[in-house]
């Protein structure tokens, strides 16, 4: 009989504004995986991705069992390149349906963060809802109630080794202690649901104006999202996607406003916040 498992890893968005490489969110878009013990190896997927070995989430499989038998069936609404944690989603689906199907309790978080480099990601795709990561360690908490996100997902993508690139060595002091600041009342506003300290928080001098020259019709939507009627808005991970904060009373107005903002140049996605992380179950 062909064993099978069935993961869905949410999407996610890292940085949130002033928590460089620290926080980051659950998104509610979705890669499906279905692993099958067919007895050969393959991989199908109408998505531009490795068919081969290469195939992130075969990798993540591999960490943990060889995947000669099996047939990985990927299907995904996460958007490629954007900065959406595609890649955080596809190791942790992969580790997760081999964790599950050899029953190996395994570190699925230490493990796909060896593999992606990015907890932040992993934290929010492996939990759900919004982490912070810090010495190693990962806390998660809820998005509060009435909290939306909207996604501005541009057709030309960034690569991630130019937006690394792009980060000076050192920042100012100034810098620093401002998104300390940020970071901090970011924070307080989402544990309290005050619409207003979020929407001061989400406040950036560490990476977004270093980036600026990458994605600058992103920047400009960063800008403008307070006057279209948005909490605010910051670039997701790298970019150059965009994810507008909003209330939920405002949301359906901000989404028409920036669909005739963007034109043709972007996507624009209703993506709420998912509080539920990685999930598999047995077919």
């Amino acid at each position: 009989m062909e064993r099978r498992r069935l993961v869905r890893v949410p999407a996610s968005s890292a940085n949130l504004g002033p928590g460089f490489d620290s926080f980051a969110a659950a998104l509610a878009l979705h890669t499906e995986i279905e692993v099958v013990e067919t007895g050969r190896f393959a991989v199908v997927t109408d998505l531009a991705i490795a068919t081969d070995r290469r195939n992130l989430v075969v990798r993540g499989f591999e960490r943990l069992h060889p995947p000669d038998a099996f047939e990985f069936r990927i299907r995904s609404s996460i958007p490629l390149s954007g900065g959406l944690g595609t890649s955080a989603a596809a190791y942790v689906g992969g580790l997760m349906a081999a964790d599950h199907l050899f029953e190996l309790d395994a570190d699925i978080f230490g493990l796909a963060c060896e593999l992606e480099g990015h907890p932040d990601n992993v934290g929010a795709a492996l939990h759900g809802g919004f982490v912070i990561c810090a010495d190693g360690s990962l806390t998660r908490f809820d998005a509060p109630a009435g909290l939306e996100a909207i996604l501005v997902v541009p057709h030309e993508p960034v690569r991630t080794r130019e937006a690394r690139a792009a980060l000076p060595k050192t920042v100012p002091m100034a810098d620093a202690v401002a998104n300390v600041a940020h970071a901090s009342l970011l924070v307080l506003g989402l544990s309290r649901g005050d619409w207003d300290l979020v929407g001061r928080g989400l406040v950036d001098r560490l990476h977004q104006p270093y980036r600026a020259h990458l994605f600058p019709r992103s920047m400009e939507i960063v800008e403008r999202a307070p006057a279209l009627g948005a909490l605010g808005a910051t670039i997701s991970g790298a970019g150059p996607t965009v994810l507008v904060w909003c209330h939920y009373e405002q949301t359906g107005g901000v989404l028409e406003a920036l669909r005739r903002e963007v034109g043709e140049w972007a996507r624009v996605l209703r993506a709420p916040f998912e509080p539920h992380g990685a999930d598999v179950r047995e077919l």
